[in-house]
């Protein structure tokens, strides 16, 4: 699966938590909402925080594209991080493991990096992820 394969399959799908999806597209998707985030704070430096009064990239400045930024990207995140973690065989309810400090965080990252479970699971098909439909 290709970057913009990836990442339409994603965006085409942001609120469908059924199904499984790749390695590659969880991946590529979390490259791309990096990137946007990244975008989103040059622009809060460039833009917003001299129009609220505040120097270039102040740390004190508001960041209100960041917010609306992360905000729109949140169902979307949960979306394909659920599916990832079917595709490996563990429920969503596993995306919550963060919530215990440092541990949690380094074992969901281990999961999301496994290899898929190249059988069918009780989450679908093996093929390829989350299908079109």
């Amino acid at each position: 699966m290709t970057f913009s394969d990836s990442i339409q399959n994603v965006l085409l799908n942001f609120a469908e938590f059924r199904g499984r999806a790749t390695r590659s597209e969880y991946w590529y998707w979390v490259l791309f909402a990096l990137c946007l985030q990244v975008l989103f704070q040059i622009v809060d430096g460039l833009v917003s925080a001299p129009l609220m009064g505040f120097p270039s990239f102040a740390l004190d400045a508001g960041r209100p594209i960041s917010v609306l930024g992360m905000v729109a990207l949140l169902p979307p995140t949960l979306a394909v991080g659920c599916r990832r973690l079917h595709d490996v065989g563990r429920s969503g309810w596993w995306l919550l493991l963060p919530l215990i400090p440092v541990i949690g965080a380094l074992a969901l990252l281990w999961m999301l990096t496994r290899t898929s479970v190249e059988r069918d699971n009780r989450f679908g098909s093996s093929v390829t992820g989350l299908q079109r439909t």
